[in-house]
């Protein structure tokens, strides 16, 4: 399948025939928070230092927060685990504790007994922030000492480390692939069209399959195809529509694929798997459209 690919994408990257469109891929380490503790505003600033065994999204971070009024930098170190945050000041001896702290978080079950772990360095402040399913501003409690009280971060998202996509679009918008597709990035502008619907962005992808890389398919090629972004004529996103041409969660292998010579029709039979029949697609480059056929 590798080979496939490599035959036919050398050629066929970038053709742009209407209004100019960029991609731009920025991954973060970092984040910046606004919040509140018990209503006083603070800023709250986070780096991701290194995953803890197999999952991108169970990492430790460090930062510090301060409140807006006073702008004094309170360390704090931690982790992230798939949404929640939790977070620890451990005094004088931030630096000593943290690295022991740390220490003992080796795996996803140690991860699971973060706080009971974080307790016997007895921190003297720390955050507890649960992830937000609800699409609302995220929750979580602010202890000092033993005194517990409302915090709130300004944000439905607090995800540290981000695969972003920027679609940079006529008439000054942008849109991030992260927040409309999915968090794994791995786009690539192919081609864009124009005609009476609309607006299209032909996009190819690669991306992984699972970010815990212990789990199913964590260690596989990841998944690949092509994506077709629909807009208005005045560039508001409408939609998009995906055509894999390999996959581990979808068991997707050994497409056969085939192209014009001019390189600007590429066409991928797909074969049947366990949960699904088979089917045949056109990547129209010129046209940034994809026509799918049994």
């Amino acid at each position: 399948m590798k080979k496939t690919f490599t035959l036919f994408l050398s050629g066929i990257f970038i053709f742009c025939f209407s209004q100019k469109v960029e991609l731009k891929s920025v991954t973060d380490s970092s984040q910046i928070f606004k919040g509140e503790i018990s209503g006083i505003p603070i800023i709250l600033h986070l780096n991701y230092t290194g995953i803890i065994d197999c999952n991108q999204y169970q990492h430790f971070v460090e930062g510090w927060y301060y409140y807006d009024k006073y702008q004094k930098k309170i360390p704090l170190t931690g982790v992230y685990d798939e949404g929640d945050l939790l977070l620890y000041y451990f005094g004088k001896k931030q630096q000593q504790q943290a690295k022991a702290f740390k220490e003992k978080i080796t795996s996803p079950r140690w991860v699971e007994k973060t706080d009971s772990i974080a307790q016997k360095f007895r921190p003297a402040e720390s955050f507890t922030f649960k992830r937000s399913a609800s699409g609302h501003d995220i929750q979580g409690i602010f202890t000092l000492g033993n005194q517990p009280q409302q915090a709130k971060l300004y944000t439905k998202n607090s995800m540290i480390y981000r695969y972003n996509n920027y679609l940079l679009l006529p008439n000054n918008k942008k849109i991030n692939t992260f927040d409309i597709i999915n968090r794994a990035g791995g786009n690539s502008l192919v081609s864009t069209a124009s005609d009476s619907s609309g607006n299209r962005v032909l996009l190819y992808f690669e991306q992984v399959s699972n970010f815990n890389y212990c789990g199913m398919c964590g260690a596989s090629d990841g998944e690949k195809g092509y994506r077709v972004l629909y807009f208005t004529k005045d560039w508001n996103y409408k939609n998009y529509e995906q055509f894999l041409t390999e996959s581990c969660r979808e068991s997707i292998y050994n497409t056969i694929s085939s192209s014009s010579k001019d390189a600007k029709t590429l066409k991928f039979s797909v074969k049947k798997t366990s949960s699904s029949p088979g089917y045949s697609f056109t990547v129209d480059i010129r046209n940034a459209a994809i026509t799918k056929s049994k």
